[in-house]
């Protein structure tokens, strides 16, 4: 049996991985047949690298969640040369002498793999970048993912499953011939094959993969030798990659690969250009949401000519009254496309849009349906949009500040808001109260049980008894969502109140620091400013909200409900070491990696800032530190070493 899982695996890794088949499919499927018979008469004995566990069979309930170990970013976004030099700007101001790497953007999901002494223990969607789900059975059935590693490590790897273009036409082919709708893209297709609770239809259907990351502590210097280091381990890596000493090498890459685009054997939307050396990927750190070092490059998206019908004015949570064009319907970009957003009344004026206008849509990001353009030579005398003057929802004046490009309606009772308020307090990355969407949210205002998210958690079972539809069941299913969530983590409401500016990452950093919201409320502007990855205008939006009056009466009935308003967490206690101190890492370490470093510090009560600044406390500085250490060196900060780091 050993010897059989060895022979095969090495058949299937040069017929999915390398391209090139070793033996006939008549000889694998004899080989493959004898293995399974063994495995029937010795269960027992089966390996968990046997290839049979690629076949499907296993019916799921469902997906549990997966906490990451390592969270997965988002990457910020270019859609010109002008912003690819604007990076290269930013990052040559610290680095001067920085080359690039260029890959391929694939058109498919994000995945993380966990591997223990080289056995593939759990594979996970992206989720939110925090928490995804755990689709270890799925990812099973994608050929080319090792179940078994080339070394017994102890590793987490990031990458793309995509569905390949021959893979998709055939799957179409056969859903056409069943009957069945097909899929609009392929990865539509990988998307909805990888979240199949049948794993015999994700095996069927062909996914493929490129790994690009060690999301684990990694002893590679450069993200080129990290690809080199998962192609010896296994995986497959895309090597249709680049290495450019400048913004301008990254753009002729681009453009070249652009004209050859079509002719590859699966979809790309992009280019991912990352500074190739890792220790300076360290020193560059993240923001909020991305990290500083790599951008992606999309390209230009589809466009298509549609007339304008009609304009919808819609209000969202903040007040903002977005307008939105029906339009005569088009194919775009693999879906059906009859809405696209206007922006707001500036773009509108801009452009000059009017109603019956042939106008340009496109998918802004390849996501958002949006008008691009007015096509002038179609139009015959329209008369300009009306712009509303009153809510669409209270009938309140509209504002239109001269700081703004939106109308706003100001009034804070506007039951539009409220009800996004409300949706967006409910949903999956705030409180999450299952059951709570936007339809019961309307019959909670219909019946006028709610007005704020206060309200939400003065419910009882018999109110919502008196809503159309629901029964004893439901009720209670909703009601104990509702009191679940009360013992929520205190970064979960931070974000669910919907203040501007402050997502859910913000909100975990915040809380981090200040424990509880009472005394986040208490916090200064410039203390806030102080925390790594936020700045100014998180802090002023912080301040500004939970110095009203309306913010300080929602706490305090929130508390009276009984609803958490402590961060729940591993933290340091205030007697720590370095309790209360900010520190900066610079240069590179030679015995601890830097991610080691950073651990031991936050463990020690340390608050580990990316970038230097007067209220920085201390610096540790490796070798060839740069920019850093000369700024801490001019203000007269304390500079530490390695060895003191591992003395502490």
């Amino acid at each position: 049996m050993k010897e059989l899982v060895e022979q095969l695996n090495q058949y299937a890794d040069a017929y999915y991985r390398l391209d090139h088949p070793l033996v006939s499919d008549k000889e694998y499927d004899r080989l493959y047949r004898e293995l399974v018979e063994l495995e029937m008469r010795y269960p027992d004995r089966v390996l968990p690298n046997s290839p049979s566990h690629r076949v499907g069979g296993k019916v799921l309930d469902g997906f549990s969640k997966y906490q990451h170990q390592y969270p997965l970013y988002s990457l910020q976004d270019a859609f010109s040369f002008e912003e690819l030099e604007a990076f290269d700007r930013r990052v040559r101001k610290e680095f001067p002498h920085v080359n690039y790497i260029c890959e391929l953007k694939i058109d498919g999901l994000s995945i993380s793999l966990t591997y223990e002494a080289g056995q593939l223990i759990v594979g996970a969607t992206r989720g939110d970048g925090s928490i995804g789900e755990n689709i270890t059975e799925n990812i099973k059935r994608v050929q080319d993912i090792p179940l078994t590693l080339a070394e017994p490590l102890d590793i987490t790897v990031r990458g793309e499953c995509y569905m390949p273009k021959a893979s998709f036409a055939r799957v179409n082919q056969i859903r056409q011939e069943a009957g069945e709708v097909e899929f609009a893209n392929p990865r539509n297709a990988a998307a909805g094959t990888l979240r199949q609770l049948d794993t015999r239809i994700v095996a069927k259907r062909g996914l493929a993969t490129f790994l690009y990351q060690e999301a684990s502590p990694t002893e590679a210097d450069s993200q080129s030798h990290v690809l080199e280091k998962l192609t010896k381990l296994g995986f497959t890596t895309n090597h249709d990659y680049h290495l450019a000493e400048t913004i301008d090498d990254v753009w002729d890459f681009i453009e070249a690969l652009a004209s050859r685009r079509q002719a590859l054997p699966y979809d790309i939307d992009g280019v991912v250009i990352k500074v190739n050396n890792l220790a300076v990927q360290e020193e560059l750190g993240f923001t909020v949401k991305a990290p500083r070092w790599a951008i992606a490059y999309k390209f230009p998206a589809e466009e298509k000519e549609a007339e304008i019908l009609s304009v919808d004015w819609t209000v969202g949570r903040t007040g903002v009254v977005t307008p939105t064009a029906n339009l005569t319907p088009v194919q775009l970009a693999g879906t059906t496309v009859s809405r696209a957003t206007l922006h707001n009344v500036d773009y509108i004026a801009e452009k000059d849009i009017r109603l019956h206008d042939t106008v340009i849509v496109y998918k802004a990001g390849d996501i958002i349906p949006a008008v691009l353009s007015v096509v002038e030579a179609k139009r015959h005398q329209q008369e300009p949009l009306m712009i509303p003057t009153e809510c669409p929802s209270c009938g309140s004046d509209l504002r239109h500040y001269e700081e703004e490009v939106a109308l706003r309606c100001i009034n804070p009772l506007c039951p539009a808001q409220l009800k996004s308020k409300l949706e967006h307090f409910a949903s999956r990355d705030a409180m999450n109260i299952a059951g709570l969407g936007s339809s019961i949210v309307e019959k909670l205002f219909s019946a006028n049980l709610v007005h704020d998210v206060a309200d939400i958690y003065r419910l009882s079972v018999e109110d919502l008894l008196t809503l159309e539809g629901f029964k004893e069941k439901s009720a209670t299913k909703l009601y104990q969502a509702i009191q679940a969530s009360k013992n929520n983590s205190a970064e979960r409401l931070l974000f669910g109140l919907g203040i501007r500016h402050v997502g859910s990452k913000a909100s975990k950093i915040v809380l981090e620091r200040f424990q509880t919201i009472p005394l986040l409320m208490e916090a200064s502007s410039e203390e806030i400013a102080a925390l790594d990855g936020l700045g100014t205008v998180i802090a002023e939006s912080l301040t500004t909200y939970f110095g009203s009056d309306g913010a300080r009466t929602l706490v305090a009935e929130l508390v009276a409900s009984g609803v958490n308003l402590s961060y729940i967490g591993q933290t340091p206690s205030s007697d720590a070491l370095l309790s209360g101190m900010t520190i900066v890492l610079t240069g590179k370490l030679e015995r601890l990696k830097r991610s080691e470093a950073k651990a031991k510090l936050e463990s020690l009560g340390a608050n580990v800032a990316g970038s230097v600044s007067k209220k920085t406390d201390l610096v540790v500085a490796g070798n060839d530190a740069g920019s850093k250490l000369a700024k801490a060196q001019a203000l007269g900060i304390e500079i530490r070493d390695e060895a003191w780091l591992e003395s502490l």
